[in-house]
C-alpha cells in the first residue's frame, strides 16, 4: 500500500506500524462476549473511551470462561489501544493498573516494540496524517470499520530516538496539564455535590440542630437560616417550613433558536456527541459553519440537558455562548437564587433515573420538558438557596476558567503535533510557542 507521504528531515524515516510492533502482536479482542454479568473479567468497549483516557465508569464484564479464550489480547499494561469500529481513530495508552482487562472486537491491541515507545506510537497514531489515512480506509457499508490490515500499514515517522523521546515528552506534559485541569474540575463538581446532597437531600444541617449541635461547615447566619426540625410532606421527611413542589418551581427552560442563515463559524455549537457523561464540564465543542437546520440557543452558565437517550447522563453547565443541538434541553434557574439547587437537581442521579423511565421511543428513547418539570422536589426557602448557589458560585467559575484553559493547551498541542512529527517544527520552536 503506498501513501503519499510529507518529506522527513533528514535522519529520520518511515516504518509501517506493524514492523515497529512485536510480531503479529496488532489484533482484535473478544468477538462474541456473551451476555454481560455482574462480576466477571472486566472488558473494555469503545464507549469507554474519552478524550485519550478510559473512562471506567460503566465496565462490561463478561464470564471467565469466554476470556481465557482471548489471552493474546489480555491487558498487562503499555499496549496502545485503537478503537476499529464504530466511533474508529480513539487511541490510549493502557495504565498499569488495567493490567488483567480485555478488550472488545472493536478495539485494536498495539504491542510496541521496547525501543519504540507506546507514547510515540499513540501520538503518531492521533496525528492528522494517521487519522486521514484511517478514515479515507474506512468501510461505511453497515459501520464504520477499520481492517486491521490497513492499521499495520500506517506509516510511523521515526526521528532519531533522542529527538523522539523529547517530542514525546513535550506533548506528554501538555496532556498532563490538560489531565490535571478536568481532574481539578472533577474534583470541585464532586464538592459542590457533596454539600447539595448534605444540605437538600440528608437536610444535615437540619438532623445537627435536633441533636442539639452546631450545623459543620457553615457559619453561624448560614447555620441559622436552617429550621430545628423536620416535617412529613409527600417526599417523606422535609425541614419545617420547606414546601414540596416541583423542578419546574425552581428550573425553567429557556425557549430560542437560531435559522440556519444566522450560524457562522466563530458560534461555537455544542452536539450531544461532545457532552460528557457524568460530568457538568465541557470537553470539546464544536463551530455552526455549515450547520443546515435551526439550532437551539443558549448563554454562559445556562444548563444543557441531553434529552436524547436521558440514561447517558449528559449535563453541562455551557462556559460560553452559543447554539446546541435540538436534542439538548437548554435551561436555567427560575430564580439567581435558585440557580445553583437547578443545576444539582438536573444533574442527580435520581432525577437522570427519572427521566429515563419516562423517556418515550423504543429506538431513540427522549424526555421532555413537561414531564422533568414534575418532577417532585422539596423546595427551600429562598434564602438558604441563595446560599447553596452562592457557596458553588466560585466552584462553578473555576471549572469555566479550567475549561476554557484546557481548551487552549489541547489547541496548542494539536497544533504543534502534526509539525513536530513530520519534523516541519524542531522541539526548541515548539518550546518558545508554548
Amino acid at each position: 500500500m503506498s501513501f503519499d507521504l510529507p518529506v522527513l528531515p533528514r535522519g529520520w524515516t518511515y516504518a509501517s506500524l506493524d514492523t515497529c510492533c512485536q510480531k503479529n502482536s496488532i489484533t482484535y479482542g473478544v468477538v462474541q462476549p456473551g451476555a454481560a454479568l455482574d462480576d466477571g473479567k472486566p472488558l473494555i468497549r469503545v464507549n469507554n473511551f474519552r478524550d485519550r483516557h478510559l473512562d471506567l465508569s460503566d465496565v462490561m464484564f463478561i464470564a471467565p470462561e469466554i476470556e481465557s479464550k482471548y489471552g493474546r489480547t489480555r491487558l498487562c499494561g503499555g499496549e496502545v489501544l485503537l478503537t476499529v469500529v464504530g466511533s474508529v481513530g480513539q487511541v490510549v495508552v493502557v495504565p498499569k493498573q488495567l493490567a488483567g482487562f480485555n478488550v472488545a472486537r472493536a478495539v485494536a491491541v498495539i504491542h510496541p516494540l521496547p525501543h519504540v515507545a507506546p507514547d510515540w506510537i499513540a501520538i503518531c497514531l492521533r496525528s492528522p496524517l494517521s487519522q486521514h489515512l484511517l478514515g479515507s480506509r474506512a468501510n461505511t457499508t453497515v459501520q464504520t470499520t477499520i481492517n486491521l490490515k490497513d492499521v499495520r500499514a500506517l506509516p510511523i515517522p521515526l526521528p532519531p530516538e533522542a529527538e523522539r523521546q523529547a517530542i514525546a515528552e513535550f506533548v506528554g506534559a501538555l496532556d498532563d496539564r490538560i489531565t490535571l485541569l478536568r481532574e481539578t474540575n472533577a474534583t470541585l463538581e464532586a464538592i459542590a455535590q457533596a454539600l447539595f446532597k448534605s444540605w437538600f437531600v440528608d437536610f444535615d444541617p437540619v438532623r445537627a440542630k435536633m441533636e442539639g449541635r452546631a450545623p459543620e461547615g457553615m457559619d453561624e447566619a448560614t447555620a441559622a437560616l436552617f429550621p430545628d426540625g423536620l416535617e412529613e410532606s409527600a417526599l417523606g421527611l422535609v425541614p419545617k417550613g420547606w414546601r414540596v413542589g416541583t423542578l419546574g418551581d425552581i428550573a425553567q427552560t429557556v425557549r430560542k433558536q437560531l435559522q440556519p442563515t444566522e450560524l457562522h463559524a466563530e458560534l461555537h455549537y455544542v452536539g450531544l456527541e461532545h457532552i460528557p457523561r457524568q460530568s457538568l464540564s465541557l470537553v470539546r465543542w464544536g463551530t455552526a459553519d455549515g450547520l443546515e437546520s435551526a439550532k437551539a440557543a443558549f448563554s454562559d452558565g445556562n444548563i444543557l440537558f441531553g434529552k436524547l437517550r436521558p440514561y447517558f447522563h449528559k449535563v453541562v453547565v455551557a462556559p460560553f455562548d452559543g447554539v446546541c443541538s435540538t436534542d439538548v434541553l437548554v435551561c436555567q434557574g427560575s430564580t439567581a437564587a435558585n440557580y445553583g439547587i437547578a443545576v444539582m437537581h438536573l444533574f442527580s442521579t435520581t432525577l437522570i433515573e427519572y427521566a429515563d423511565r419516562l423517556s418515550n421511543g423504543a429506538k431513540m428513547p427522549r424526555v421532555n420538558w413537561k414531564d422533568l418539570a414534575a418532577y417532585p422536589v422539596a423546595i427551600p426557602p429562598e434564602s438558604v438557596a441563595a446560599d447553596y448557589t452562592q457557596a458553588i458560585a466560585p466552584m462553578l467559575y473555576r471549572m469555566k476558567a479550567n475549561v476554557h484553559e484546557a481548551q487552549t493547551l489541547a489547541t496548542l498541542r494539536d497544533t504543534l503535533l502534526p509539525r513536530l512529527i513530520s519534523g516541519q517544527l524542531r522541539l526548541p520552536e515548539a518550546e518558545v510557542a508554548n
